[in-house]
C-alpha cells in the first residue's frame, strides 16, 4: 500500500466505518461515532490533510456523520452512484489530483471497485485507516500554520466559488470586487518551513516533480537563501473571503544573457485566481528588466503537471520539440513588448512592491 506522494485528503464512507452502524437501518436513534477513527480524523486533521465523505446515503447522514465526529468535511458526495465517480468529483471540487486522495470503506467490493477504476488513489479498510497516522504517506516532514488552517481555507474556497458563480461579471472583474491581493516578495528564513511543504506536496503546479536533482530541504532553501547568484521569492494571496499565506514560491538563477527557474511552484488553492500568471508575467518582467534576453522554465510533460504546462503557454513559453520524458526548457524570449502585471499584485521592480 505504498505511493508517490503524500495524502492530501481522505475520503471516507460512513455506514460501518466513521458510523458504529448502518444509518439507514438505526430507525430514531442514528448510530454514534466510532471513537478510534474520530481519533485519526484529528490527528490528520492537525497535520493539514482534509477528510471528505462518499457514501451511498441520504445527504442527512452526511449532516449527521459531520455533527457526531465533530468534524467539519471539506466536501459529501452522498447517493447511489459508484464510489469511484464520487472520488473523482470531490478531487475536482477541491482542485486536488485523484492521486492524492486515500480513500476508507468497510466494503471489500467498494474497496475494489475504487481501487480498479482509481489505481492511484491508496485505499484502506477502516482497520488499516485505524493505524495510518503513523504512516509516511500521512506524515508530513513539516505542519506549517497554512497547513494547520487547510479545512478553514477550503471553507472559504467553497464561499469563494458560490459567490463567483452569482456574481455575473468576468473572472477579472470577480478578482477585483473580492480584493483579490497577489505579494510576490524575496523569501527569508521564516519563510522555508512552508517553501519545502510546497515543493512537498504541489505536482500539478511544480516544474521540477519527477525531475532528479537535490532533495528540496529546508537546508537545500537555507543555502540558496545566501547564494549570490540565486533567488528565492514567495508569493502570497489573500481577499475579502480569506487570507492563503504562502500558495507558491520559485527558485530563480542569473545569467547575463539567460534566467533559469528551475523550481516553480503553486498550491492548487490558487487555481483559477491568477496567480500563475501573475508569477509568470512578473519573472518575465523582472528578468528584462535585468538585461536577461532569455528565461527558461525546466519543466517535464506528464500526466500531473498539465495545468502547468498550459499556464506556461499561455503566458508566451514554448518547448521545442516534442514532449518527452526528459524535462523540456520551456522557454520565453525577453523582447518587448513585455506583459503587464495586474494592479492586484504587489512585487519587486514594480510600482507599490519592494526594490529588486
Amino acid at each position: 500500500m505504498t505511493r508517490e506522494g503524500p495524502v492530501k485528503c481522505v475520503v471516507w464512507d460512513i455506514d460501518n466505518t466513521l458510523l458504529t452502524g448502518t444509518y439507514l437501518e438505526s430507525g430514531d436513534q442514528p448510530p454514534g461515532a466510532d471513537p478510534a477513527l474520530t481519533a485519526v480524523l484529528a490527528e490528520l486533521g492537525e497535520r493539514g490533510i482534509l477528510h471528505a465523505l462518499a457514501s451511498k446515503n441520504p445527504p442527512e447522514a452526511a449532516e449527521h456523520t459531520a455533527r457526531v465526529t465533530g468534524w467539519r468535511f471539506a466536501a459529501a458526495e452522498c447517493g447511489w452512484g459508484s464510489k469511484s465517480g464520487a472520488l473523482a468529483r470531490i478531487a475536482a471540487a477541491l482542485g486536488i489530483a485523484v492521486d492524492a486522495l486515500a480513500f476508507v470503506d468497510d466494503d471489500p467490493y467498494e474497496r475494489a471497485e475504487v481501487g480498479l477504476a482509481l489505481p492511484g488513489v491508496l485505499v484502506l479498510s477502516p482497520e488499516d485507516a485505524a493505524e495510518a497516522a503513523g504512516w509516511p504517506e500521512f506524515s508530513p516532514p513539516v505542519i506549517t500554520p497554512e497547513a494547520r488552517r487547510r479545512g478553514e481555507m477550503y471553507a472559504e474556497r467553497r464561499r469563494r466559488q458560490a459567490a463567483e458563480r452569482s456574481f455575473g461579471g468576468t473572472r477579472e472583474e470577480f478578482l477585483a470586487s473580492a480584493g483579490t491581493q497577489v505579494g510576490i516578495a524575496a523569501a527569508t528564513a521564516a519563510d522555508v518551513p512552508r517553501l519545502e511543504e510546497l515543493a512537498v506536496r504541489t505536482r500539478q503546479f511544480n516544474s521540477a516533480a519527477g525531475l532528479p536533482g537535490p532533495a528540496m530541504s529546508q537546508d537545500w532553501f537555507r543555502g540558496l537563501l545566501s547564494a549570490p547568484d540565486r533567488d528565492v521569492v514567495t508569493v502570497r494571496l489573500r481577499d475579502a473571503f480569506g487570507d492563503d499565506g504562502v500558495v507558491g514560491g520559485c527558485v530563480i538563477a542569473r545569467d547575463a544573457g539567460t534566467w533559469t527557474v528551475p523550481l516553480l511552484m503553486m498550491s492548487c488553492r490558487a487555481m483559477g485566481r491568477g496567480v500563475i500568471d501573475a508569477l509568470l508575467a512578473w519573472l518575465t518582467r523582472h528578468a528584462a528588466r535585468a538585461g536577461a534576453r532569455r528565461l527558461l522554465i525546466p519543466c517535464v510533460a506528464n500526466s500531473r503537471n498539465v495545468p502547468l504546462r498550459l499556464a506556461l503557454a499561455a503566458a508566451g513559453f514554448r518547448a521545442p520539440g516534442p514532449a518527452g520524458p526528459a524535462p523540456a526548457p520551456y522557454q520565453r524570449d525577453l523582447g518587448p513588448p513585455l506583459p503587464a502585471l495586474p494592479r492586484r499584485v504587489s512585487a519587486p521592480g514594480e510600482p507599490g512592491g519592494d526594490a529588486a
